[in-house]
């Protein structure tokens, strides 16, 4: 009777240097023996990336950030556009950022960074007499009309907290507040564009505005630096503080462990499961209104049979039109035929409306990153089994 199942696998503690492929196929096999389940075709090994890029070593310290930015901008003043608001995302970087340069303007939006983390709750512009969409704020403006305001959750002023941290590290500082990414031409030559996934509309909104000299954290150690680690597509994006001198890089490595991965357990067992490498999933918490996916993408690296999107009929529909006439066995027979004889492309047909259009890899580490958590459950190793199994199988 059982359907999908994301089981959590306990695994070592994982070291720089250690054989990621081989703990994470080890891991998986003798949690199968101790708890009695089998491998089938098509289940799905994930395996964080944080434990993929640690024991790949690809680590980066504040000194190689200082290093790569003085190179690549000068070490005069840098503009730096739409930072995500998260300490262990941010301040590291921002202290390799800000030691590289002589003096930083930081360009914040407002109310909230581009994952959701507030400086401010948005109901108080309405009575601000603040345009979002156009005005421009300088640090005295925002004081004057919000104020000084705490987060809620970490009990810390943004603000204040970044503005400190450059000056900690010798910089000048300069914060302002703006939500179109073309305002910090007024203020900056060179210019680094810190969001995610809007960063190539901002750099593009940039240059088209004159901006000169303009990157994205893609562009900031996307190859060593002194030695240090590097990611060749994503430099700095996806970066996790690691100490507080020394930043963890997205893992540079990823589709060879998801290929290596499927290899050893198809070695070990003859059978041919999928694999893949995961971070943040792709969902919003509806309280905190903090949207989770950081990262450049959910899943850096994936074996061949997870490209794609679902391909399903929505049971309900069906339940509720084709057959609404029709009652037990034979309602499920009925369902069941219409499921076998679907065809390989549902887009656009009624009968799929309402089921999720996203990619395999998407829903998979979605799915892959609640089950793991961020904390101490221990499972930095996920089995998904029967995701691929309908109704009619």
């Amino acid at each position: 009777m059982s359907a999908t199942i994301s089981r959590g696998i306990r695994a070592p503690i994982i070291r720089q240097g250690d054989d990621i492929v081989k703990i994470a196929a080890d891991s998986v096999l003798e949690a199968a023996e101790a708890e009695g389940f089998t491998l089938h075709e098509r289940d799905v090994i994930a395996v964080t990336e944080s434990v993929v890029a640690r024991a790949d070593g690809n680590y980066a310290k504040v000194d190689d950030i200082a290093v790569d930015v003085k190179a690549k901008l000068g070490g005069k003043t840098v503009g730096l556009v739409f930072p995500i608001l998260s300490r262990n995302r941010f301040a590291i970087v921002l202290r390799g950022i800000a030691r590289g340069c002589e003096k930083i303007v930081l360009m914040l939006s407002y109310p909230s960074d581009e994952v959701g983390n507030h400086l401010f709750d948005e109901d108080v512009l309405d009575d601000s007499g603040v345009n979002p969409y156009t005005d421009v704020l300088s640090l005295e403006d925002y004081r004057r009309v919000f104020g000084y305001i705490k987060h809620p959750f970490t009990g810390v002023d943004y603000v204040e907290y970044y503005a400190s941290l450059i000056r900690e590290e010798g910089a000048d500082a300069e914060i302002i507040f703006a939500n179109h990414a073309d305002a910090i031409v007024d203020y900056a030559d060179n210019i680094i564009c810190y969001d995610i996934h809007s960063r190539a509309r901002s750099q593009r909104r940039i240059k088209a505005a004159g901006g000169k000299n303009v990157l994205t954290l893609c562009d900031l150690l996307n190859a060593p630096v002194n030695g240090s680690g590097y990611n060749p597509d994503y430099g700095l994006l996806g970066s996790n503080k690691a100490t507080e001198e020394s930043v963890k890089l997205f893992p540079k490595n990823a589709q060879t462990v998801a290929e290596g991965i499927q290899a050893e357990i198809l070695a070990r067992t003859g059978v041919k499961v999928e694999a893949m490498i995961y971070g943040d999933g792709a969902f919003k918490d509806p309280v905190g209104k903090i949207w989770e996916l950081a990262d450049p993408v959910v899943s850096p690296g994936f074996t061949d049979g997870l490209n794609g999107l679902p391909n399903e009929l929505k049971l309900k529909y069906l339940a509720d039109n084709d057959f609404s006439h029709l009652n037990g066995e034979e309602l499920r027979q009925a369902i069941r035929e219409s499921i076998k004889a679907k065809q390989a492309d549902l887009k656009g047909q009624m009968a799929s409306e309402g089921t999720t259009p996203r990619r395999l890899t998407d829903l998979i580490g979605s799915l892959c990153d609640l089950t793991s958590g961020s904390g101490d459950k221990g499972t930095p190793i996920i089995l998904v089994q029967n995701y691929f199994v309908n109704y009619a199988e």
